[in-house]
This record gives C-alpha cells, sequence and structure tokens, in this order.
C-alpha cells in the first residue's frame, strides 16, 4: 500500500511539472445575434484557404489585410465581414485571421463554415 502510494505522488509530482498553466492568446466568439442594426454597406466577404486569402476577391497576406481595410469605406463605423472557409483550414489558420482582424477598427466578423 505505501509502494502505490509512492507512485501516485511520483505521477502527481510529474504531470504538475511537465504542464503549463499559462493562457496564449484568447480569442472572442459570439453566438450571431437576430438584433442590432444593419449596415448601409454591403459586407466584405473574406475567403479563407489553407495557403491563400482573398478580399472581395482580391488576393491579401495577413500582413497587408488591416491597411486593405483602412483603404476601404472610411466614414462606416461598423464593416460587416463575412469569413468564408475553404477545405483544408486549420484552427491555427482562422485563429491567426481572427486575432488580425481584432486589430482592425470596427469590423464586426461573421464565420460562415467550411464549402
Amino acid at each position: 500500500m505505501t509502494s502505490l502510494i509512492d507512485v501516485i505522488f511520483l505521477l502527481l509530482l510529474f504531470f504538475m511539472l511537465s504542464s503549463t498553466f499559462s493562457r496564449f492568446s484568447e480569442v472572442e466568439i459570439a453566438a450571431a445575434g437576430g438584433g442590432g442594426t444593419v449596415a448601409d454597406t454591403s459586407p466584405f466577404f473574406l475567403r479563407l484557404e489553407a495557403e491563400k486569402l482573398s478580399l472581395n476577391g482580391q488576393p491579401q497576406t495577413l500582413e497587408t489585410l488591416p491597411a486593405a481595410f483602412a483603404a476601404r469605406d472610411t466614414d462606416v463605423v461598423t464593416m460587416s465581414v463575412l469569413i468564408s472557409l475553404r477545405d483544408g483550414v486549420n484552427a491555427q489558420r482562422l485563429t491567426d485571421l481572427l486575432v488580425v482582424l481584432r486589430g482592425v477598427q470596427g469590423v464586426q466578423v461573421t464565420v460562415l463554415g467550411a464549402s
């Protein structure tokens, strides 16, 4: 019985020392709601693929995306962005895109899903 307690203690010690409890990043995701006002402008369409990204049919990269939004209508307070996921897109790629979009002022994101 004593050796079993020693083994359990050693396993507990191993898992506590080998685990990390810090959060690397957070991305807020909210469910789509029916409320709110409808924008007068048409939404932006972002197509996310495993290796490519396009905004309204124009090729972009994650680095040039904020500048592409800044070059659009500056009088619009809230821009609606629809993200279409293509086959082969992993969760890390989507998270990287959402982190970039979080830095753009006035962007309201809706993820459509894989097609």
